[in-house]
């Protein structure tokens, strides 16, 4: 059932298709996260893919499921560095940018507008949704369009096939190792 998470919501991950994904994770205990966590990581870790936690409560967790170097490539460019650091951001680093990105929800009650660029959404998708209130979109999809609407689509529809597809492997006895990319 637990591997099912990773299927359902972190496909594009594990396919290399996006530098990450969240979802949330309902908790037993510490332990029972920590367990789980250290136990994908070993199984992950040597195909470029790691979890880590950027938000608990009592009851969940939100797990953060990225490829380092796809992460990388995003955090180094200088647009969205300047972007980031309207929100505080210094440390350019991946483990600098979690570590920020962890305290902003603290900070926040709800999502940090900057999760987007985490999740490789476009910036003037993050841009426009920020400036206009999440509202005046052109197309919805993994996320809120504002820009290139066309492009977005294709997108969407690429990964929409590669969630079906990775679904349908898992659901008929795939291994999840088998089914993540090496990167």
């Amino acid at each position: 059932m637990k591997e099912q998470l990773l299927i359902e919501h972190c496909s594009l991950t594990l396919a290399n298709l996006k530098a990450g994904n969240l979802f949330r994770y309902f908790l037993e205990s510490q332990e029972e996260i920590d367990e789980y966590l250290n136990y994908w990581n070993g199984q992950m870790n040597k195909k470029g893919v790691y979890l880590t936690i950027v938000k608990q409560c009592e009851e969940t967790a939100l797990i953060y499921v990225y490829r380092k170097s796809s992460l990388m490539q995003v955090l180094e460019r200088e647009e969205i560095q300047n972007f980031l650091k309207r929100y505080g951001y210094e440390d350019f680093s991946i483990e600098g940018c979690i570590t920020h990105l962890r305290k902003q929800f603290q900070r926040n009650c709800t999502f940090p507008h900057e999760i987007g660029v985490f999740l490789e959404y476009p910036l003037e998708d993050i841009v426009g949704f920020i400036e206009n209130k999440g509202r005046n979109y052109k197309c919805v999809g993994c996320w809120k369009v504002y820009g290139d609407e066309k492009n977005a689509e294709k997108l969407f529809t690429k990964f929409k096939k590669c969630q079906c597809i990775y679904r349908q492997q898992y659901l008929s006895g795939r291994d999840i190792m088998k089914l993540t990319v090496a990167a």
